[in-house]
C-alpha cells in the first residue's frame, strides 16, 4: 500500500513528536534532578513515577475509553485535513509549542531553586502530554487500516 505524500508527511509527524517531547523531558528531568532542592526519594516521585503515572493513564484512556478513543481519532484526521505536519512551517509551530512547554518546566524548575514552589504538577502534564502524543501516532497508523479513510490516503496507479 502506498500513501500519498501528505499522509506520510503526517505520519512522521506524528511518530516524531513523541520522541522530541520525551528528548525535552529528559533534557528538562536531567537539569531539575541537579538544580532542585529535596531528597532522592521526591524527586523520583516528582521527575519520573508521577509523571509515568500520568503518561500511562493517558495512553490507556485514549486508546482503551471507546469514546475518547473516537473523538482522538477524529481530532487526528481533522488535523490532518487542516495540513498540520505536512509543511516545514507546521512542523515548526508544533516543535515550538513542545519547547515552549519545555521552557516553562525549566523556569519552574528555577523558581523553586530560589525558594519558590516546588514543580511537580508541570512535571506530570508534560508526562501527559507525551502519553497524548502517542496516542496521536498510534491512531494515526489505525487510521490507515480504517476502510473509509485508506481510499483517501493511499495513492492509485
Amino acid at each position: 500500500m502506498s500513501h500519498t505524500t501528505s499522509w506520510r508527511n503526517f505520519r512522521r509527524t506524528q511518530t516524531c513528536a513523541p520522541l522530541a517531547a520525551g528528548l525535552i523531558y529528559l533534557g528538562a528531568a536531567l537539569y531539575a534532578w541537579g538544580a532542585l532542592p529535596g531528597a532522592t526519594g521526591l524527586k523520583v516521585g516528582v521527575l519520573l513515577a508521577f509523571p509515568i503515572g500520568y503518561l500511562l493513564l493517558t495512553i490507556a484512556v485514549g486508546l482503551y475509553v471507546p469514546p475518547i478513543r473516537r473523538k482522538m481519532a477524529r481530532y487526528v484526521w481533522l488535523s490532518f485535513a487542516a495540513g498540520f505536519g505536512q509543511t516545514p512551517a507546521s512542523i515548526l509551530i508544533g516543535v515550538g509549542i513542545l519547547a515552549g512547554a519545555g521552557a516553562l518546566i525549566y523556569h519552574q524548575v528555577g523558581e523553586a531553586v530560589t525558594g519558590g514552589r516546588y514543580p511537580a504538577g508541570v512535571f506530570s502534564a508534560y508526562g501527559a502530554g507525551i502519553g497524548i502524543l502517542i496516542v496521536q501516532a498510534v491512531l494515526t497508523r489505525a487510521l490507515e487500516r480504517d476502510r473509509a479513510i485508506a481510499p483517501l490516503i493511499e495513492t492509485r496507479p
